[in-house]
């Protein structure tokens, strides 16, 4: 069975470790996010490929769900020291040796997905990880604050702000001229089916979807979804202010709307959203909280089963 996974972070992550456990013999591949990278300190940064892949291959910090285990933050502490800008995206040191050699390969003229290739070699993660693109394409947000209306780096909202300022829009800078990384459309069209685990809508799933020819070779496969809103609210991070940003409701239902049924076939939502409904799309309530490995195993397999009975 070969199946085509869009991942963003943390959840993302977790949900394709559950998916690993439950079809152990599928041939996964996972295509990545890319919209979150960031240039710092002169290093590239691809905050969610090095999450899926750090999870997948055993060397995650399972208490944040982001960056290395047994992290230390000497050279943090050191740059500040020097007064280098931003202090608030913090880079450990082990994690640090993954953009460095990142940033070797890129500036060597290396494609991200070669370079992400290689990373994998590493870890070993167990799927096969591709960017969305190899062309550099960056999610900005427009707010207005005390400094005026102006655009910053969505890490900058999400990371030093915590989304508390109210997004006026968010855009995907170089969407239009980005083209899909070698590999992607081949594996969605040899899949037999597509899972889009509970990852932000908006600037995790909804990014990779904004890649010219992603979301209509995906709309020729058989898609389910599984709802990263239960009960109107995200199950982590701050996916209501991004929704909001774009005038979509905090909903199961909103999401679902929001992808269409021209993408999704089937929705897997929690038992409080069981009214959910879309035509032409079928719509299945169970337990969707990935509380320990074994519950994202459950979700996955029944993912899977739902887009098995659809295909």
């Amino acid at each position: 069975m070969r199946i085509v996974s869009l991942a963003g972070g943390i959840g993302g992550a977790r949900f394709l470790r559950g998916l690993k456990a439950a079809v152990p013999e599928a041939r996964i591949t996972v295509i990545g996010n890319t919209g979150d990278d960031i240039t710092l300190f002169g290093l590239r940064v691809c905050p969610d490929l090095d999450t899926v892949m750090y999870t997948l291959g055993g060397g995650i910090d399972e208490d944040q769900g982001w960056g290395r285990a047994k992290e230390s933050h000497v050279v943090k502490e050191e740059l500040a020291a020097y007064g280098m800008q931003p202090q608030w995206f913090g880079l450990g040191d082990r994690d640090f040796a993954t953009h460095i050699v990142r940033t070797q390969m890129l500036n060597a003229g290396y494609p991200l997905s070669a370079v992400t290739e290689a990373l994998c070699d590493r870890w070993r993660p167990g799927v096969r990880l591709l960017p969305m693109t190899d062309d550099r394409a960056e999610t900005h947000v427009v707010i207005e604050d005390d400094e005026g209306r102006r655009a910053i780096h969505f890490q900058e909202w999400w990371v030093r702000l915590r989304a508390s300022v109210p997004a006026l829009e968010i855009a995907l800078v170089g969407a239009a001229e980005a083209r899909p990384a070698p590999g992607v459309l081949d594996a969605v069209a040899e899949a037999d089916l597509v899972i889009l685990p509970p990852s932000n809508p908006v600037v995790s799933i909804g990014t990779i979807l904004q890649i010219p020819g992603i979301r209509e070779a995906l709309s020729e496969k058989t898609v389910v979804g599984v709802s990263p809103i239960i009960g109107g609210a995200p199950v982590r991070g701050m996916a209501d202010a991004c929704l909001t940003a774009i005038g979509v409701e905090t909903s199961a239902q909103a999401v679902l709307e929001l992808y269409g049924a021209g993408l999704i076939d089937g929705w897997l939502v929690a038992e409080q959203d069981a009214g959910v409904r879309l035509d032409g799309v079928r719509v299945e309530a169970r337990p969707l909280i990935m509380h320990d490995d074994e519950a994202s195993a459950d979700i996955a397999r029944a993912a899977v089963t739902m887009a098995e009975e659809l295909a």
